[in-house]
């Protein structure tokens, strides 16, 4: 047999997430859900009738169901309950932002240059961010030093993102 391809493939990105939040956001519908609650608390009446606006029509039991799921998985959850005349109604939001975009077919060669630049420096910054998190005392534990320093970049990603975006 004879080999017709093969390329070595540079791991570039890395996503990070639970299996449960990787599988909440799987349904279009539920990641949109997630899209619409960034900055704001709808309850499902609210998000069903955001959701149509997008051309998701679902019925409002569905987008409970959706909405229990990112609930469960840690992507949502109940910013906000009132009661008026006797009827509770809930509302939900989000501090997740998912990021859901297409890039143009020249975005590497484009980008290219200045990616290759700030990544070396930030992977300098990185370096001495990689702390070992080490076992408990009595119990198991694993090594979250390469989720950690995910985690600080996340965070510090977002706060200037946010702040970019409220300029």
């Amino acid at each position: 047999m004879s080999t017709l391809l093969e390329k070595q493939i540079k791991v570039n990105r890395t996503v990070t997430t639970s299996v449960g939040q990787a599988r909440a956001i799987d349904d279009p519908a539920r990641a949109k859900i997630v899209e619409i609650l960034y900055h704001q608390a709808l309850s499902a009446d609210q998000i069903s009738n955001a959701l149509k606006k997008t051309g998701y029509k679902k019925a409002l039991t569905t987008v409970r169901h959706h909405l229990e799921i990112l609930k469960e998985s840690g992507l949502i959850e109940i910013a906000r309950i009132e009661e008026s005349r006797g009827a509770i109604t809930k509302f939900y939001s989000t501090s997740t932002k998912l990021l859901d975009f297409q890039t143009p077919d020249d975005f590497d060669s484009t980008y290219s240059k200045v990616i290759t630049n700030t990544s070396t420096k930030i992977e300098k910054i990185l370096k001495g961010l990689s702390p070992k998190t080490g076992k408990s005392k009595g119990k198991k534990s694993e090594d979250y030093s390469q989720y950690l320093v995910m985690e600080i970049m996340n965070r510090a990603m977002t706060n200037v993102l946010e702040k970019s975006s409220t300029k």
